[in-house]
C-alpha cells in the first residue's frame, strides 16, 4: 500500500509549499521511491484555465491535456515524470462530482452535506493515485494555508485519513514561517505557534515543522518550536532562503527530512540518494562561463509567475550552455517605431511570450519587426508566433492588413485564424487545444537542426493557428514552414532561414523542459544569443584597438 504525506501551510500564502514538496518528492526518488505529487486546490473554479494570469499566474498544461496549477511544473521540473489530470483536483472539480451524483440519484434521497459527502469526494481524490501499486509514495500538497474557510473541508479529510489509515501510511508536513524582526533582532516563534494551535483544533497534528526564514533558526528556536508545538526537535525544519529554488533539495537533505518521512513510515529499505547529475547542474548554475541578456516581452510582466515556466526554461538552457541568463522584462503596451530600439538596447535576443486578447499586440509586432531587420535572435512561443506571422505578412508580403482574427475578426487577411474544431465552440473553459500532439519536421531546416529529429511531440494551448491558405505565399517570400502535425497539417513551426535565428512555435516547448531534459529550443536560442552577444563584443573590441590606433 502508497504511503501518503500531506503538505499543509500557515501564517501566509506563497511560502513554497510546491517547493518543498517537489524538493522531499526528489529526495524520496533519488533513494530509489517513485513518487508522485499532486495539488489541492481549494478555490471553486474547476481549473486555472479561465483564469487571469494576475489572478493565479501560469496555468500549467499536463501531456494529457489538463489545466492545472503552476505547482505541478514544479513537481514536473524537480522528478522529470509526467503529471496528469489526477494530479491537479480542486473544489469546483469536487463540487461538480458530487452534484451531477445527486443529480443521478447516486445518494438515495439522502441529504448531501461537506460531512460526509464532499469530505469522501475529496478522499477518493487524495488516495486515487497510491491505489495501483504504481506510486510507493503519494505527496498532497493542500493549498491555502490553515484558517481559510475554504480550505476547512481538505484539512478534515485530512483529519479523517489520520484516523482512518494506519499511523505509518500517513505523515503531514505543516510549512510556516519564523520571521525575523530587524528591530529586536530576533526570530518570532509565535506566528507558527498559533499555526500549528490553529492546525491541531481542527483535529490535524502535524508530524513535522518546516520553518521558512531568512536566518538561521539555531537549536534554542528548534528546541522552542518543538516544545509549544508537540513535535521532535529533529522534526523541526530549517528552510532558509535560497539563491535559487534547485538547492532547496539539498537543503531540506542537510535537515534530513526525507528521513525524517522514511521513519514515521517504518521504511527502512532505501539506498543513499543519487544526486551527481542535479549536483552537475546546480554547478554550472552558479558557476557560469558567460552572460547574455534577453528580453522577454510580455504584458503580464508584472507578475513573474505569469511566465513561471519559461522562466525556469531559461535557467535550465543557461546551466546547459554555462552561461547566466538575464531577463529583462518589457512590456509590450510601451513599445512605439520611436522607441523600439531604445527599449531593445542592449538585448542578445528576444522572446515574444504567449498570451490572449488584443493589449499590447501592437508593441509585439514592433519587437518582432525590429529583431527580424536588425538579425537579433528571436523566438516566438504561440501568439508570439502567430505575431511573428502578422509581422512578416505586413512587412514582407506587403498585406498591410494582415492579422489574427482573434484581435481582428473582419481583417481582409486572416493570416491566423481559429481552428474550424473550435468555431462552433460556445464554452470556454477546457475547450482549447490542449495537452501533446505530434511534429514532423522537415530536414536541413533550423528546427531538425534544434532537435536533431524528424518526429517531435509538444504541448499545446491555443484555439487559433496559422491559415494554411497563405502557406505558398509566405514560403515564396522567404518564411517557412518547418514544422506540421501529420494529421491535420496544422503548420507547428515557422522561421525565416535567411536569419541566423528567427523562429516561432505554435506549441509552448516551455512545459517539457526540466533539470534533466531542458527544452531543445531554448537551449538552441540561448547558444544564438551567447553567440549574438560574442560577435557584439568582438566588434566592440575591434572599434576601441581602431580608435586607439
Amino acid at each position: 500500500m502508497a504511503k501518503y504525506i500531506f503538505v499543509t501551510g500557515g501564517v501566509t500564502s506563497s511560502l513554497g509549499k510546491g517547493i518543498i514538496a517537489a524538493s522531499l518528492a526528489k529526495l524520496l526518488q533519488a533513494r530509489g521511491f517513485s513518487v508522485t505529487i499532486q495539488k489541492l486546490d481549494p478555490y471553486i473554479n474547476v481549473d486555472p484555465g479561465t483564469l487571469n494570469p494576475y489572478e493565479h499566474g501560469e496555468c500549467y498544461v499536463t501531456e494529457d491535456g489538463a489545466e492545472t496549477d503552476l505547482d505541478l511544473g514544479h513537481y514536473e521540473r524537480f522528478l522529470n515524470i509526467f503529471t496528469t489530470q489526477s494530479n491537479n483536483v480542486t473544489t469546483g472539480r469536487i463540487y461538480q462530482h458530487v452534484i451531477n451524483r445527486e443529480r443521478e440519484g447516486a445518494f438515495l434521497g439522502k441529504t448531501v452535506q461537506v460531512i460526509p459527502h464532499i469530505t469522501d469526494e475529496i478522499k477518493r481524490r487524495m488516495l486515487l493515485l497510491g491505489k495501483d501499486g504504481k506510486y510507493d509514495i503519494v505527496i498532497t500538497e493542500i493549498g491555502g494555508t490553515v484558517g481559510d474557510i475554504e480550505s476547512l473541508p481538505f484539512i478534515e479529510a485530512v483529519r479523517q485519513l489520520q484516523w482512518e489509515l494506519p499511523e505509518e501510511d500517513v505523515a503531514v508536513i505543516h510549512l510556516t514561517l519564523v520571521p525575523y524582526l530587524k528591530a529586536a533582532k530576533e526570530l518570532k516563534t509565535k506566528p507558527t505557534q498559533h499555526s500549528v494551535k490553529m492546525l491541531s483544533e481542527t483535529g490535524v497534528h502535524p508530524d513535522v515543522i518546516v520553518c521558512r526564514t531568512e536566518e538561521p533558526l539555531g537549536n534554542d528556536i528548534k528546541r522552542k518550536i518543538a516544545l509549544f508545538c508537540n513535535v521532535k526537535p529533529e522534526a523541526v525544519i530549517e528552510a532558509m532562503d535560497a539563491p535559487t529554488i534547485y538547492e532547496v533539495p539539498l537543503e531540506m537533505l542537510r535537515e534530513k527530512l526525507d528521513l525524517i518521512c522514511l521513519k514515521k513510515f517504518n521504511l527502512t529499505n532505501y539506498k543513499e540518494p543519487v544526486l551527481d547529475k542535479w549536483k552537475g547542474f546546480l554547478d554550472k548554475l552558479k558557476y557560469p562561463k558567460s552572460k547574455v541578456t534577453i528580453g522577454l516581452i510580455g504584458k503580464y510582466i508584472e507578475l513573474q509567475d505569469a511566465y513561471k515556466s519559461i522562466l525556469e526554461s531559461f535557467v535550465h538552457a543557461g546551466a546547459m550552455n554555462e552561461t547566466k541568463v538575464q531577463i529583462v522584462n518589457v512590456h509590450s503596451e510601451y513599445i512605439t517605431q520611436e522607441n523600439v530600439a531604445e527599449k531593445l538596447q542592449g538585448l542578445d535576443g528576444l522572446l515574444v511570450a504567449p498570451g490572449f486578447g488584443m493589449r499590447g499586440i501592437d508593441g509585439k509586432i514592433v519587437a518582432i519587426q525590429f529583431a527580424r531587420e536588425n538579425k537579433l535572435p528571436f523566438f516566438g512561443i504561440c501568439l508570439g508566433m502567430q505575431m511573428a506571422v502578422v509581422e512578416y505578412g505586413r512587412n514582407v508580403l506587403g498585406l498591410s492588413k494582415a492579422h489574427s482574427t482573434e484581435m481582428d475578426a473582419n481583417t481582409s487577411d486572416p493570416v491566423i485564424n481559429m481552428m474550424e474544431e473550435q468555431k462552433q465552440i460556445t464554452m470556454m473553459g477546457g475547450t482549447m487545444r490542449l495537452g501533446a500532439y505530434p511534429c514532423d519536421i522537415k530536414e536541413n531546416t533550423l528546427a531538425h537542426q534544434i532537435y536533431g529529429n524528424v518526429n517531435i511531440s509538444e504541448r499545446h494551448r491555443h484555439r487559433y493557428e496559422f491559415n494554411n491558405k497563405y502557406l505558398d505565399a509566405y514560403e515564396g517570400a522567404g518564411m517557412k514552414a518547418s514544422g506540421r502535425n501529420p494529421e491535420t497539417g496544422l503548420v507547428e513551426i515557422m522561421e525565416v532561414p535567411s536569419h541566423p535565428f528567427f523562429i516561432g512555435v505554435q506549441y509552448h516547448p516551455e512545459l517539457k523542459s526540466t533539470v534533466e531534459n531542458p527544452a531543445p529550443l531554448f537551449v538552441s536560442f540561448v547558444a544564438a544569443a551567447k553567440q549574438y552577444n560574442e560577435k557584439k563584443s568582438l566588434i566592440k573590441s575591434s572599434v576601441l584597438q581602431g580608435e586607439a590606433l
